[in-house]
């Protein structure tokens, strides 16, 4: 992959990719696992919002299939409203984007090279067997509630390659494009670094520095608050604390 565009063709999929595909006008991707035989399963928020649930986004940022109940997929039924972990056609999947592969073990000039978040990570990816065992067994047990910032898709396909999981909310963002969202917006209100300048020029060479430094330490192939979890005591614990962000916080106090 290059540093411009991490898109591929279908006949370069292989079981275990991590795959994504960009929505609404490149506002945010939706990620998940390529099992083979054209199915993905992937972590999803689907319509039907219940009121009082998930954030304001997350009624705006919708990732199930584009299909509507009128119209339902050939091949995946009505999945318009899917919520949690399901399995997919590639298809419904893409939602009519383009296909696109996540890298992982790149270099720490790579990751900074790509100026959009979400689309590769310092860490080592597991075998692709270990990867769809994660991702097979998520999707009988579940991965916790649905969370744009907390626990999203793009946490739930890292996990399955990885096996990583974030224990603490001290940090900026878990995923790659929630820590970019997070960067940007605070790259230059919230910097006293911003007073050393006045110039356009400035203010944008800052931001952009505070932009890339704060992507770079919330990587979780750099963070040090992060913690391996078995997936079978990953579901045990979510069952009972219903996120995995407490079950992971629990693993490392024991």
């Amino acid at each position: 992959m290059g540093v411009l565009s991490n898109k591929i063709s279908r006949e370069e999929l292989r079981p275990g990719d991590h795959i994504y595909s960009w929505r609404q006008a490149y506002i945010y991707a939706h990620h998940g696992i390529f099992i083979g035989d054209g199915k993905v399963i992937h972590f999803t928020r689907g319509g039907g919002l219940e009121i009082g649930s998930g954030t304001v986004l997350d009624r705006f940022l919708v990732s199930s299939s584009t299909h509507s109940p009128d119209n339902p997929c050939p091949v995946c039924g009505d999945q318009s409203s899917g919520d949690g972990v399901i399995c997919s056609c590639l298809d419904c999947f893409l939602g009519g984007g383009d296909l696109y592969i996540f890298e992982y073990g790149v270099t720490p000039a790579f990751f900074l090279a790509k100026a959009r978040g979400g689309t590769c990570t310092l860490a080592s990816s597991d075998s692709s067997e270990v990867v769809l065992h994660r991702a097979s067994f998520l999707l009988q047990n579940g991965f916790g509630m649905y969370h744009i910032f907390k626990n999203n898709c793009e946490d739930f396909a890292i996990y399955c390659k990885t096996g990583l999981l974030v224990y603490t909310t001290l940090s900026v963002g878990r995923s790659g494009q929630a820590a970019s969202f997070l960067a940007a917006t605070s790259a230059i209100v919230s910097s006293p670094l911003r007073y050393l300048t006045t110039s356009c020029s400035g203010l944008a060479l800052v931001g952009v520095g505070i932009y890339c430094a704060s992507r770079f330490v919330s990587d979780i192939g750099v963070r040090r608050d992060v913690v391996k979890i078995p997936v079978e005591e990953l579901v045990a614990r979510v069952s009972s604390s219903n996120a995995p962000e407490e079950a992971t916080q629990t693993a490392k106090e024991e």
